[in-house]
């Protein structure tokens, strides 16, 4: 049996650790891959002086699929994250986080049957990382919200929903303050849920939809969301099932055809599912 090339990016600090680990487990499955091993991050920059060397897009090109540990991100300054770069370059827009309640977990909802899915986009919004200093003491970061980003993701949420039977999808906004970002996101929302008319389809502000997670998480299928709230709250969603760990990161390759590969990241930060499209 040909064995299937796979780019491995081990990252830093705890990540070769874990995806050794996690190498180890995919291998006990059977599946016959040959790993690409590439280095991106602060072990890279001190070896080759470069964050994200050429050989890592190079090796992604040509294998499609990656699997990613941890990597290094200054707080507060320093160079950018090198999941934003790699989303950037690659144009992988979507982040896909299954919430599911794992059997024999003790956490404060095991007693509930959930199961829902968080579609984050993951190119644009504040993580653009489009920011400078006005004036002395004063900066302005620049929330970027496009038509094509949030049709794209839009689009991703709806046609899983409707390939998985699923029942309902939510978007979550802020557009009674942001009311052209975040409007112009409702309104793309909007226009694809009118081509999906078996799908219920809803919305809520994200402070009252972080509410209602903790209170009824039971009543979520679907959510759908821009970059910043999507990261907020599929950290949010995974604590309802046992924290980051819980979340069973595999199940996301089911959201990209086989002609599209993804990206993953073990289970130690958030999930890094992303289709890369063909050039």
């Amino acid at each position: 049996m040909m064995a299937h090339l796979v780019t491995l990016i081990p990252g830093d600090g705890i990540g070769p650790e874990v995806a050794e680990a996690t190498v180890r487990a995919v291998d006990a499955t059977g599946v016959t891959i040959e790993w690409e091993r590439v280095e991106a991050g602060a072990r890279a920059l001190a070896e080759q002086g470069q964050l994200i060397p050429d050989d890592v897009f190079g090796s992604l090109e040509a294998t499609r699929v990656g699997l990613k540990g941890p990597t290094t991100t200054p707080v507060g300054g320093g160079h950018q994250s090198i999941n934003v770069a790699l989303r950037k370059k690659l144009g992988l827009y979507v982040n896909f986080r299954p919430i599911r309640m794992l059997p024999g977990l003790k956490t404060r909802f095991r007693d509930l049957p959930l199961d829902m899915a968080i579609f984050r986009e993951n190119t644009e919004d504040l993580y653009s990382g489009l920011e400078h200093e006005v004036v002395p003491g004063v900066v302005e970061s620049l929330k970027i919200i496009t038509r094509n980003a949030s049709m794209r993701i839009a689009r991703a949420s709806f046609e899983y929903a409707r390939r998985e039977a699923r029942c309902k999808v939510t978007a979550i906004h802020k557009a009674n303050i942001m009311k052209l970002s975040d409007g112009l996101f409702l309104k793309c929302c909007r226009e694809t849920a009118a081509l999906f008319p078996e799908i219920q389809y809803n919305e809520l502000i994200v402070d009252n939809a972080c509410m209602q997670l903790v209170m009824r998480p039971e009543t979520f299928d679907l959510l759908v969301m821009p970059n910043l709230y999507g990261d907020i709250i599929s950290d949010l969603a995974a604590g309802l099932v046992g924290g980051l760990g819980s979340c069973r990161a595999p199940t996301s390759a089911i959201i990209t055809p086989s002609s599209r590969p993804s990206m993953e990241q073990p289970r130690t930060s958030p999930a890094r599912v992303w289709p890369i499209p063909r050039r």
